[in-house]
């Protein structure tokens, strides 16, 4: 398929763009300068779990959001059909189709989201194939390099509608605050990808004896572990705004792989990330400024987060002196002695 020539005369509607990032916040952060780029020249409107509307507000303004959480994005039980939102399904794909898309992706080799954009009745769909996909597809580039990170696949995808994705290395940063305290947040979208919290316990009773401000934020389920230990001050964030507040004041994060260690990042936030199960190759934060450290080995990782075992290997083996050590060195690299 020749690529669009997005460039239109003074005035002109812009070609409609329809963008579909079903999954995690982590997802739609690495996402993010695509769409940027992308509702520069197009009039986008992304598909996206209901938090986007968060992030929507600050960080592409100009895309509209269609909330909507696919069923086959549940971690369990995702195929019991009888439980599928089937009128809010057919809601959707009747606003989708009014809208008569020019164009329409998916950066994921994700056949699921390739119906969905037939269903909208997108004129050109976009996507990397897969299962026989390219029969519903109006244009199938080749995926990148295995190695290559997650981001990669929205830069190809951007090429395919005649616009340009700086590199990893290219992106702008917002200023970092080095004067502010420590952010440490517990959680995760998975328990297999949650180093144990006596373990985080244990760190931060060493950030603070080096004399560090400590703010402790978590998952909502995991506060009252944390107050039965003695935390007074704990911020179990429900919404993307709420989890703004608390990245805005801070000068480091310190957490595991998960959705708010790539918002801390792309605000600015130098991070410290504890990888389990996943490939920080793929899914690194995309600041330069983050470090990380990579999951023990196991015979099966990555394994999507169904673990094999009673206890995630790549996050339990991981000691307590090994991460104080090297949170100790990012922490004097980036943050600035009161």
């Amino acid at each position: 398929m020749a690529r669009p020539k997005p460039d239109c005369p003074p005035n002109a509607p812009k070609p409609t763009l329809l963008v579909m990032e079903l999954w995690g916040l982590g997802d739609l952060v690495i996402a993010t300068p695509f769409l940027q780029a992308a509702s520069r020249s197009y009039a986008v409107t992304l598909v996206a779990k209901p938090y986007a509307v968060d992030l929507q507000k600050r960080f592409w303004p100009e895309v509209r959001v269609e909330p909507f959480v696919a069923p086959w994005t549940a971690f369990k039980h995702k195929y019991r059909l009888l439980r599928w939102p089937w009128r809010e399904m057919l809601r959707l794909q009747r606003r989708l189709v009014a809208k008569r898309f020019d164009f329409g992706l998916s950066a994921r080799w994700d056949p699921r989201d390739h119906v969905l954009l037939l269903l909208a009745q997108v004129r050109r769909r976009l996507g990397f194939a897969r299962w026989g996909s390219q029969m519903i597809l109006s244009a199938t580039p080749a995926r990148p390099d295995p190695t290559e990170h997650r981001y990669e696949h929205w830069r190809v995808m951007a090429r395919q509608l005649g616009i340009e994705v700086p590199p990893r290395a290219a992106l702008a940063w917002p200023r970092s605050n080095p004067e502010g305290g420590i952010l440490v947040h517990t959680g995760a979208g998975q328990p297999v990808r949650v180093w144990p919290l006596e373990r985080y316990h244990t760190l931060v009773a060493r950030l603070r004896r080096n004399h560090h401000s400590v703010q402790i934020a978590c998952d909502p389920d995991q506060r009252e572990w944390w107050v039965k230990a003695g935390e007074t001050n704990v911020a179990a964030p429900r919404t993307v705004t709420e989890l703004f507040a608390l990245v805005d004041r801070a000068g480091a994060f310190i957490g595991n792989d998960s959705g708010p260690g790539h918002l801390a990042a792309f605000c600015g936030v130098p991070t410290f990330t504890l990888f389990g199960p996943q490939m920080a190759e793929w899914f690194a934060p995309l600041n330069p400024a983050s470090e990380w450290l990579e999951g023990k080995a196991c015979p099966y990782k990555p394994c999507s987060d169904y673990c094999r075992f009673p206890t995630p290997h790549c996050m339990f083996n991981t000691q307590e002196d090994e991460v104080g050590a090297r949170v100790e060195a990012f922490v004097a690299r980036v943050l600035r002695r009161r």
